[in-house]
């Protein structure tokens, strides 16, 4: 081959931001949603084919770097993502990511993809994935405090995954609330700006909370949650971060991805070691109840798990096959002869002299 041309292996589809928004829209926001729902349960349901570890997380006193890796047997997966709270002051997003596919019988990367956009998308599509089974029934109402980047993606989740007409919100931030407000005008729900979270959360089946301080908070007081709601809490994901009040703990079902993670970034590490939790993938095998009567309170301490991650994966690289939402990266040496590396390298050095 042309020295100064990539081989035919060293390609790798690239899915940049633009591209993405580009697949979201074409196919639709909320059948993306729904689509990509399916593959994290899924996922969910062979969850003991997977490889599973907590994620390697670098703190910092401003945020947290972490790599989130999994694997199948037949695919590998990692997200590389930040969570750093401030970085809106200085117009970053707060969080951050990307994430790589390959092939496990090569080691060879099929896919490169920005996950700024899709994780915000996975994140929403397992809280409404998990809501199916834990949420009561016939619930319209939702209070979404917390009002950021992600807030919009879990409205439009619960709205066409578990039918809910009606979003509460309410941020510490009037404007974020006034942003989401108008993001969500025309989509099809009720929404209502609401000035405290006591507010929000009246008359609201499912509670989502999702605020990225990253502190020890009580953004829900026990006396906030009435008996019978679901609780989706994913703002709680890296260690001295949450959210629930831990009587709030004490009153509910407690339904986890990976409790190895969630007991040392969740709402649970409030809690003893011991204090009992529920696998949702148990849940939905059909190996332990969800929600099993009205009163209940059901609590997803949700953290993210690289499984979610891999599903997104999945789903991209299947939805980009035949489009032209991607870019061929010359990624991967692809040398005439496998073990001559150094000779490619070195015939390329002729073709600049030359040149």
């Amino acid at each position: 081959m042309n020295a100064s041309q990539p081989g035919p292996m060293s390609l790798v589809p690239f899915v940049s931001v633009d591209d993405m928004m580009r697949l979201v829209l074409g196919i639709g926001v909320e059948t993306v949603l729904t689509e990509l729902g399916g593959y994290i349960e899924e996922d969910f349901r062979r969850w003991e084919s997977f490889d599973k570890t907590p994620r390697v997380a670098a703190h910092s006193d401003e945020g947290v770097i972490e790599l989130m890796p999994t694997s199948d047997g037949k695919a590998y997966g990692f997200k590389y993502v930040n969570g750093h709270p401030k970085n809106f002051q200085g117009g970053r997003q707060t969080v951050t990511a990307f994430g790589v596919l390959a092939d496990v019988d090569t080691g060879y990367p099929v896919l490169l993809t920005e996950m700024t956009i899709l994780t915000a998308l996975r994140t929403a599509a397992t809280s409404a994935v998990v809501a199916k089974y834990l949420a009561p029934k016939g619930g319209r109402t939702m209070a979404m405090i917390g009002n950021g980047a992600q807030s919009e993606f879990q409205c439009l989740a619960f709205k066409t995954i578990c039918g809910i007409d009606t979003v509460r919100l309410y941020d510490i931030d009037p404007q974020a609330t006034a942003k989401a407000a108008r993001n969500l005008a025309g989509k099809g729900l009720t929404v209502i700006p609401c000035a405290s979270a006591q507010e929000a959360v009246q008359g609201a089946e499912i509670i989502t909370t999702c605020t990225a301080d990253k502190q020890y908070a009580t953004i829900l007081t026990d006396n906030m949650v009435g008996a019978g709601v679901h609780i989706n809490a994913i703002g709680g994901d890296c260690p001295g971060k949450t959210e629930l009040h831990k009587d709030i703990l004490l009153r509910s079902d407690v339904f986890v991805e990976y409790p190895p993670q969630t007991r040392i970034e969740g709402e649970i590490q409030q809690m003893p070691e011991d204090f009992p939790v529920t696998e949702i993938w148990r849940v939905m095998t059909g190996q332990a109840p969800g929600r099993t009567d009205d009163r209940q309170i059901t609590l997803f301490d949700s953290v993210g798990f690289a499984t979610e991650d891999f599903s997104a994966l999945r789903y991209v690289h299947d939805k980009i096959r035949g489009t032209n939402l991607y870019q061929n990266l010359d990624l991967l040496a692809d040398p005439d002869d496998p073990r001559d590396l150094f000779g490619m390298l070195d015939r390329r050095s002729a073709s600049l002299k030359v040149a």
